[in-house]
């Protein structure tokens, strides 16, 4: 058994029209939900092992809030192929992550990371920002991870249903 957890990226700041949709940074919200979901993550013991994130900037930004708040320990990886990436996207880098790894966070974007947890799960979850979805997968290898897999969803959080 393997465990997923899916991340869509925080609130981003939309006030600067010169910046690319790439470099858009977190707004206040944005950096006050991530580390509230990663101390939350820590606090359910559901830290991961390793973060695969997008490289966009609020994506690599909510990734490294909730390391730094979970006391993530692992490697955090950044990805330029899950820039607004697809499920079968964000299978393919799954499928090359080492066995010894059993609970892995990617952090991106919708419609990506809903489309990700309704194939995987057969529930049509919303993923609003800073949105965590915990999917248990029986699998035993990340190699046989696939687009019908047939994961549980064992938890979805959302900052506004975290305690204050």
């Amino acid at each position: 058994m393997k465990t997923l957890l899916i991340l869509r990226h925080a609130k981003s700041d939309w006030s600067n029209s010169q910046l690319s949709d790439h470099d858009r940074p977190l707004n206040g919200r944005g950096q006050y939900d991530a580390p509230r979901m990663g101390a939350w993550l820590k606090q359910q013991k559901m830290v991961p092992e390793l973060i695969i994130s997008s490289t966009a900037e609020r994506a690599l930004t909510t990734a490294e809030l909730v390391a730094l708040a979970s006391e993530f320990e692992g490697e955090l990886r950044s990805m330029k192929e899950l820039y607004l990436a697809g499920p079968p996207t964000y299978i393919e880098i799954l499928n090359e992550v080492a066995d010894s790894y059993e609970r892995v966070m990617v952090v991106g974007h919708n419609p990506g990371m809903a489309e990700l947890v309704s194939l995987l799960t057969d529930k049509d979850q919303p993923m609003t920002t800073a949105n965590v979805a915990v999917v248990d997968l029986p699998i035993s290898s990340w190699g046989e991870l696939s687009l019908f897999s047939d994961g549980r969803l064992k938890h979805h959080w959302r900052p506004k249903d975290l305690p204050a």
